[in-house]
């Protein structure tokens, strides 16, 4: 019988050091991570959190995913970064510390887009970025070097700077057939009897291979 992948492995490629499995990796409780999401960085992977996710002070949350694949330098912005620009100047004063922190009031109440939310089988091309609130759908891909700024269709394909739709992957019709078949949600071991259906077949051929037990 065929064998799933292991998702718990933080390495699933060892003679690849540099590509991680994220939900095995991350730690803090503001990152959620589907299952067999990936980073590939030759550097340091596995400083994903620190490196790559970035002014995450938190309460939103960055959310990604099942079966998403990161490259290089992607980098989410969370709305830490942000800065108040309705007085003369933007400068953080009170973060500096000695008396000016007496003025932290002066950075409450900042514009925040709430959880930065990636759907399941995205494609972050290399050096993306993307800013604090953002939504992605299902099936999205962002190309290098985008920088994304508002939320992005399902199987949309976005790039530039700002990132704007260039085309979705289907048509209306068809993407609903692909979010009605959800295959993320497919358990493990069907999902391995299906590969190839999955990765090069028709939404026809996805569709009459969807499991008939509950998704889960």
């Amino acid at each position: 019988m065929p064998v799933p992948a292991d998702p718990t492995i933080l390495h699933p490629m060892p003679e690849q050091p540099r590509v991680v499995l994220l939900k095995p990796l991350v730690k803090s409780p503001l990152i959620e991570v589907g299952e067999y999401s990936y980073y590939d960085d030759p550097d340091a992977a596995t400083a994903f959190e620190t490196r790559n996710v970035l002014y995450h002070y938190g309460p939103e949350k960055l959310i990604i995913g099942k079966f998403c694949a990161l490259g290089t330098g992607v980098r989410f912005l969370m709305n830490g970064a942000n800065h108040r620009m309705d007085g003369p100047s933007t400068f953080p004063f009170p973060t500096m510390g000695g008396s000016w922190s007496e003025h932290f009031d002066l950075l409450t109440g900042l514009p925040n887009r709430g959880d930065t939310v990636v759907g399941n089988d995205a494609w972050f091309g290399h050096g993306t970025t993307v800013m604090p609130g953002v939504r992605i759908g299902h099936g999205a891909i962002i190309a290098s070097g985008a920088v994304v700024t508002s939320d992005v269709p399902h199987y949309g394909i976005v790039g530039g700077n700002p990132a704007r739709l260039i085309r979705t992957r289907y048509n209306h019709q068809d993407i609903a057939r692909l979010l009605a078949v959800a295959w993320w949600n497919w358990p493990a071991k069907h999902i391995t009897e299906h590969v190839r259906t999955i990765m090069s077949g028709s939404i026809a051929d996805l569709e009459a291979a969807a499991p008939d037990t509950p998704r889960v």
